[in-house]
């Protein structure tokens, strides 16, 4: 790995505002953001990115590279659960291994907006549709969670009374407030692209000079929770732990291999291997509360973002771009 892209990526701000938040909890400041801003700057980032992934899709078009690319996005989201709910009930049971293994089959999307961010400060480009197999890669997680929930209770006699909420489990999987928010930007975006040029430049303000900013931002303020989180990780334990740590190289590998098959760019493989490799925090685990109950939230919370998501900022997303440029070959 060059030690240009490691630098580039610590020493980016949003990366730097993060530590600042891990560093205000462990020396015990004060430093706190009010509760309704971290949701606001995490609406404007899915509604920022959207909107530019929606206006780069129609631009891009939807060729043969770009559907397959989506499909398989949608693939992986539904096979990582399925292999790491083996390994992970090798350690637990039925409900805490099917929540974490959803957790890793979905997505976290400020790991890839920063990948984006560090794209920026190479200067590699990528295309817009990777936005498409963002919004697309969170549904098929939570529901493979769930198929597997009740598959192995049923076999194993623990299925609760009152079974599964079918409804509310799909309500949440295709309507929770990302998904929608993410799907009606790109949407929005394209319509604007193709019949209101204009439009753009008015939004380019909003979409465009603020992102950065509202990025460092928001990232100070997932640095205070993931050090917050930092205490739920001995209940974890060291297999916990470790899974947080290996299963994202294991899933950025599996990611990296499909780009070479699906013969995307370096930019694109990247964001590709990102979205393999990242966790969920914020829609998995909103649907596993509500639907396994069983399950506690200290384990599959604290392993995706105080474990996997640090990782993924810090030290993935450089390793991921050393490991593209070995693979594939610059255009």
């Amino acid at each position: 790995m060059e030690t240009s892209l490691v630098l580039q990526n610590l020493l980016s701000p949003p990366v730097l505002f993060f530590a600042l938040g891990v560093i205000a909890v462990l020396v015990g400041s004060d430093l706190e953001i009010p509760a309704p801003l971290p949701k606001l700057f995490s609406l404007y980032l899915l509604l920022a990115i959207g909107f530019k992934g929606g206006v780069e899709l129609l631009h891009s078009g939807l060729g043969p590279q770009v559907i397959s690319t989506i499909v398989a996005a949608m693939l992986m989201s539904a096979l990582v659960p399925l292999y790491s709910f083996l390994v992970l009930r090798r350690q637990l049971d039925t409900f805490n291994a099917a929540a974490i293994a959803a957790t890793y089959g979905s997505i976290s999307a400020v790991t890839f907006i920063t990948a984006e961010s560090f794209l920026g400060l190479t200067g590699m480009p990528h295309d817009g549709f990777m936005v498409a197999a963002l919004a697309l890669m969170e549904s098929p997680a939570i529901i493979v969670g769930l198929l597997l929930v009740k598959l192995a209770s049923s076999a194993a006699a623990e299925q609760p009374r009152e079974g599964i909420r079918w409804g509310s489990l799909l309500h949440e999987a295709f309507l929770n407030s990302s998904v929608l928010l993410l799907v009606g930007s790109l949407v929005i975006g394209g319509l604007v692209a193709a019949f209101s040029p204009s439009g753009l430049g008015k939004m380019e303000p909003f979409t465009g000079e603020l992102f950065y900013g509202a990025l460092s931002f928001f990232l100070l303020d997932m640095g205070i929770v993931a050090a917050q989180r930092v205490g739920d990780l001995r209940q974890a334990g060291a297999f916990l732990i470790g899974f947080a740590l290996l299963m994202p190289l294991f899933n950025a590998g599996v990611g990296l291999a499909v780009s070479w098959m699906l013969g995307l760019p370096q930019g694109d493989a990247l964001l590709f291997m990102v979205l393999s490799a990242s966790a969920s925090y914020i829609a998995v685990p909103a649907a596993m509360r509500m639907t396994v109950p069983q399950a506690s939230p200290s384990l599959y919370i604290s392993t995706a973002l105080g474990v996997t998501f640090p990782f993924n900022i810090v030290v993935g997303i450089p390793l991921y771009m050393a490991m593209v440029r070995l693979v594939i070959p610059a255009v």
